[in-house]
Formats: structure tokens, sequence, C-alpha cells
């Protein structure tokens, strides 16, 4: 359940029934808005009497919380989040690309790639150092190497950086490096590297699941969250239907549906979506005109010869055309986006 508080509620007030909610054993989560202030409740609500609760001073109302997922919730917490992610910030009022190889090659190999990215207009370099590929005998990363290349890319740069990570070693060597971690698709329901995630320190790309439900994603990032990271970005990269025109199916319709009901921030992967890079560009247009706060795009300098995902990666060319055609689209949406230094 939410409690809202009378608008301009004094701070004693405030302070009052949180304490009260604490010292009966729950947790309480406050989001103060400029008039109206709004106390999250987590926990067994039966320890608590409702007719104490309404009567404490600048209480308004009590209000039910039906979900599952409490944290994430937009009832929780109505204004839409912002997360920083090293120098930049992700959320209403701007458009951030994350782009980059699907899997470092090699430095050389990265370091080409950061340069071009950044000078095109993304301000995250992606890149995986660790790879779970449908199969064993595929390419699967350069882990921990791949992740120090990643560094060095992004102090070169300036670029934050970003990178999957797949168990618990695999954070425990990230948080070194990296700016910000990412679960992938097949992760998406791993409680125990969620909850690993949510520990990290670091803030985390939680990507939807193969054929997750937008309830069953929401609960997933409620899981980091719990963990008191509330530094947790959603992104959209394409569900599994019965089409086989593309990769996966890009759900489009998520994005405004997430808008509704949380808070976090939502970005779109329209590269993983379709598994073509003719496709992407479209894609990412309409991301940003249903109201993506970011993109994930993966570009490569030799497609063709990538070790990982050639086939849906964008050459710098491509790129830099995609990144000047979207600052239109930004402009509409009313968001900043710094596009090509060119």
């Amino acid at each position: 359940m939410i409690i809202v508080m009378k608008p301009q509620a004094a701070a004693e007030s405030i302070k009052a029934v949180t304490e009260y909610i604490e010292h009966n054993g729950l947790n309480t989560h406050l989001s103060q808005g400029t008039e109206v202030t709004i106390i999250g409740i987590v926990g067994d609500k039966s320890r608590l009497s409702t007719e104490n609760l309404v009567s404490f001073k600048d209480v308004d109302r009590i209000v039910p919380v039906t979900e599952s997922y409490k944290l994430a919730n937009r009832k929780f917490h109505p204004e839409p989040s912002s997360v920083k992610v090293g120098n930049i910030s992700i959320g209403p009022g701007s458009l951030n690309i994350m782009a980059g190889p699907c899997a470092v090659e090699s430095k050389g190999q990265l370091m080409e790639i950061a340069h071009a990215v950044k000078a095109a207009g993304a301000t995250i370099l992606r890149g995986g150092a660790y790879k779970p590929r449908t199969s064993p005998y595929s390419f699967q990363g350069l882990e921990e190497e791949g992740l120090r290349y990643m560094q060095e890319a992004g102090e070169e740069t300036g670029l934050a950086t970003i990178c999957e990570v797949v168990s618990r070693e695999a954070i425990e060597a990230a948080v070194k490096y990296v700016d910000m971690i990412q679960i992938g698709a097949r992760n998406m329901q791993n409680f125990i590297l969620l909850k690993e995630a949510g520990r990290s320190g670091l803030p985390v790309l939680l990507k939807r699941g193969l054929s997750a439900t937008v309830e069953e994603w929401l609960n997933a990032a409620e899981y980091i969250i719990a963990e008191g990271n509330p530094n947790v970005i959603l992104c959209e990269r394409g569900i599994r239907t019965f089409e086989t025109a593309t990769r996966n199916t890009l759900d489009l319709s998520a994005v405004p549906v997430l808008k509704e009901k949380t808070h976090l921030p939502v970005i779109v992967d329209p590269s993983h979506a379709t598994g073509v890079y003719r496709y992407v560009a479209p894609l990412a247009k309409a991301a940003v005109a249903c109201g993506a706060d970011g993109l994930m795009i993966e570009v490569h300098n030799d497609p063709a010869h990538a070790l990982s995902d050639g086939p849906q990666s964008l050459t710098f060319e491509k790129f830099g055309r995609l990144t000047e055609e979207l600052a239109p689209y930004a402009r509409l949406a009313a968001r900043s986006f710094q596009g090509s230094e060119e």
C-alpha cells in the first residue's frame, strides 16, 4: 500500500508516519514531489492498522497496491526516475545511445569502434566480454581481458561503459572496470544473479526475457531494487513469437505500457530485436517516437567478419547516418540529443 500525504505536509508528520511503520517491522519508501509526498510500504501489511494510519496528522489517504512489484511501481514513485551512468543521466528529457560491438574481439577493434560511435553521438560504449551463446561452440568472449579493454576505451574516449554479466564472478570483475552492468534476456529470471546485481553498487540494465510478460519483467527489476539498488534501466529487445522474418518481434507497445506502470527509464534494442541491420534504423526512430529514453545499437568496424551478431551490426557510416536522422525525432519528443560531431 501507499500513504498519500496532504499537500505541503509537515516534515514532522512524515517522520511520525514512517517511524510508526518501521516500528511495526515494515520498510518505507519515500517519494517527495513538489507538492505531495508518498510513503510506500513494503512488508507484511497485516501488522499495521489502517485506522491508526489515517489518524496521523497530514495523512490524506491510503491506496492499496495490488501489483506484486512495489519499488518499481509508478504508484510508489510517481515521478519518472533518472539513472546516472558515469557522467550522463538516462531518463526524461534526454536521448542516450549505447553503441558498440556485440563482442569485444581485440583492443584495437574496440578502440576503433569507440572513437567512431563517440563521434557519431553515442554516450555509452557497449561491448560484450561474457557472451552467453546459444551454441557452446560459438565465441564466448574475452572475459576479464575484454573488461580491461572496455575500461581503456572508456578512459580514452570519455564514454561511459556497459558490459553484460552472467555470474557472480563476472559481476565481481565488472565492477572494477565498467560503469554499468547488463543482465541479458536469458538471465532475466536468474534471481540469484539479479540479487548479486542489486548488491553490486553499479547501475543495472535489465533486458526483457525471451518470452517474459511485462509483469514478470518488472518483478525481475524488483529483485534488484529490493537489494538497495534503485538504479535500474529496462531494455526492450524483442520477444519470441511465431514470426520468423525477424530474429525476434520488437514489442514497441511495451514502452508506453512501462511508462504507465513504472518510474524506471526504458530503452530499446532494435539490433537484437530484428537480427537484420536494414531494420535497425526505422525501428530506432519508432522507439524514440513512442517515448524510449535511449537506444542500444550494435556497431562494428567489419560486420561481415564479426565474431558475434555481424548481420545485425551497423557500419560506422550507417550508424552516423542513423544518428543524424534521429535528431528531428528527438526534438519532437522534447529530448536533448547531441548527435554527430561532424
